[in-house]
């Protein structure tokens, strides 16, 4: 590894510093700070003529790939993601996996030509590892985003229409009113007796206000997604018991884009509308979560 260029290995690097990183640390952190300290030392060896250019491009890809690895710190774990932000998570994630496939193909030429020892690759198939599972998880966390969003939209194109649809269930959604009342204590209820029936957690998208659904003018405090197909054997399941036990619910069977990732239980009553005020900082691009 002593014959690698330092900064080669310090951009593959980075992304594996992330793991260790709390979710909420801000963009421009420490690890970016001591980036730019450093960028701003080669370059002022630069401009005097003491190191060539090539090193001053080397510590702005240091800079760049220090602020991709501050981001996906940043959002990776967070729980409610607008859209916008998990698409420049994705973007990071990928410019990360890049940088350590770069960083080996560079490694694995110095083996080719004898100047470093095979053993010298192990760290970086380990670094390009570490990338791929990340870009896997941050796709993940990207797809349920979007999910998120063509629920709300669905939700908001059902008031919009103010299309009533008949118990049958067999239209785009159905209403059941039940008594009125969802709080949680009847939502514990519910997922205890969804894990009993069926084995594993009820899969909760959105519980309460999110980023997405105040974007869109929506208070879903209160209320709670949960991203099942109602004509699916657990949909079917959950659909007779919250009828059964009183539970008032909109069930969706697509989405506005005709997705079935748009499919959902809206549990509670329905969403109300936010005030313009209300709305304003997720439409400013704050990263506070909102409701439908």
């Amino acid at each position: 590894m002593r014959f690698l260029p330092p900064l080669l290995f310090l951009v593959c690097s980075l992304s594996v510093f992330a793991q260790a990183q709390p979710a909420t640390q801000p963009a421009d952190d420490s690890e970016v700070a001591r980036a730019k300290t450093e960028l701003a030392k080669i370059q002022a060896l630069v401009d005097a003529g003491a190191l060539p250019r090539v090193q001053q491009q080397k510590a702005e890809d240091a800079v760049a790939a220090a602020e991709d690895s501050a981001l996906i710190r940043k959002y990776i774990f967070q729980q409610d993601l607008t859209e916008d932000q998990a698409n420049q998570l994705t973007a990071a994630a990928q410019r990360q996996f890049n940088r350590c496939e770069k960083a080996f193909d560079e490694a694995e030429k110095l083996v080719e030509n004898g100047i470093a020892p095979q053993l010298s690759l192990s760290a970086y198939l380990q670094d390009m590892d570490f990338a791929r599972k990340e870009c896997d998880l941050a796709e993940t966390r990207a797809r349920l985003a979007r999910e998120i969003t063509d629920m709300a939209l669905t939700e908001q194109a059902y008031e919009a229409s103010a299309a009533r649809f008949p118990g049958s269930g067999r239209g785009r959604a159905e209403h059941f009113p039940g008594n009125g009342v969802f709080n949680p204590q009847i939502f514990q209820r519910i997922e205890t007796a969804f894990q009993g029936r069926f084995g594993r957690p009820l899969p909760v998208s959105a519980d309460g206000e999110t980023a997405v659904h105040r974007a869109l003018g929506f208070d879903h405090r209160g209320r709670i997604d949960v991203a099942i197909h109602p004509d699916q054997p657990e949909g079917i399941w959950l659909r007779s018991y919250l009828i059964q036990h009183n539970v008032p619910f909109f069930a969706f069977r697509q989405a506005v884009s005709g997705q079935a990732t748009g499919a959902h239980f809206h549990l509670g009553t329905a969403s109300t509308r936010l005030s313009a005020a209300a709305r304003r900082p997720a439409a400013a691009g704050a990263g506070d979560a909102g409701g439908q």
